[in-house]
């Protein structure tokens, strides 16, 4: 067996990131060859990825990116396995570095393309292959959202600082002059942080699902079905306005000021930048 040397061991270690016993191991198995080696390594990646297949990756990292345009931008998360790996110094890289690929990825492709994306001559897919063969366990992307301004607007993002939470928001707005003030930009970013912390369903009710608000009538004509028939309707259509106004983003009460809908304040700060604005959608993503 060809005897490997620290040298070579320390400079596939540098190059693949693994274990120094991970690092020899590979070496002898590739009788010294460095490239040979670094396959070994990948293929060991790809058999953990493929062992852990079914396993569920509820931990993660959210991660947004706007374009150096400002007119596109992205929110995507990094699953794994757990909290510790979530932590580590190489999936918080790869987590920054997916929002690259997240920016470049077609939005209309979807979060299963992000892998195959190239940056650099190199797929999002060998960076998952190589963390998976350094922490062992099953990491994926996740949620991905692409949002970009066919017109006057902004698109305004939020992570939590524990990055386990995130938002990002899309507003129109009359002109580029509004777009551009600064108070429009800073209600934009309260906006994106009222989301992170409201958890809307839906940006208003139209875009509810039928079934959940069936559910929601069913579960309120529950409550009521011993009061008297001529006030159930009205009782049923104010708890349902309420939870309109609890679900829907432009109808909740703002959380800087719960005197204002979130349309209100938009209104306004619209009003003061000189034009109006309304909000086009949102993506709000949560691990953990």
């Amino acid at each position: 067996m060809m005897e490997i040397s620290a040298s070579m061991v320390v400079k596939l270690r540098k190059m693949s990131g693994q274990g120094i016993m991970d690092c020899k191991m590979a070496l002898q198995e590739a009788g010294g060859d460095i490239d040979q080696a670094m396959t070994i390594l990948r293929k060991k990646g790809l058999t953990t990825l493929a062992k852990r297949a079914e396993r569920e990756t509820a931990e993660g990292l959210v991660v947004c990116k706007t374009g150096d345009d400002g007119k596109t931008a992205i929110l995507a998360t990094l699953c794994c396995e757990t909290d510790f790996v979530a932590k580590s110094e190489d999936f918080v890289a790869a987590a920054e570095t997916l929002a690259n690929y997240a920016l470049a990825c077609p939005a209309d492709e979807g979060a299963k393309n992000i892998p195959e994306t190239t940056i650099d001559g190199k797929k999002f897919s060998d960076i998952l292959t190589e963390i998976v063969s350094k922490t062992g366990e099953k990491i994926q992307v996740g949620d991905y959202a692409k949002y970009k301004l066919d017109g006057p607007g902004l698109i305004s993002t939020y992570v939590h600082f524990n990055q386990k939470v995130g938002t990002m928001v899309q507003i129109e707005t009359s002109d580029e002059t509004t777009a551009a003030a600064d108070v429009l930009k800073q209600t934009a970013s309260d906006i994106a942080m009222h989301t992170t912390a409201t958890k809307p369903l839906a940006l208003d009710k139209e875009a509810i699902a039928p079934e959940i608000i069936e559910q929601e009538k069913a579960v309120y004509a529950d409550q009521v079905k011993n009061k008297p028939p001529n006030i159930v309707d009205k009782i049923i259509q104010g708890k349902m306005k309420k939870f309109f106004e609890e679900n829907c983003l432009l109808d909740q009460k703002f959380v800087k000021d719960d005197s204002k809908s979130v349309t209100q304040v938009l209104d306004e700060a619209a009003k003061q930048a000189g034009g109006k604005a309304k909000i086009k959608g949102f993506a709000r993503f949560e691990v953990g």
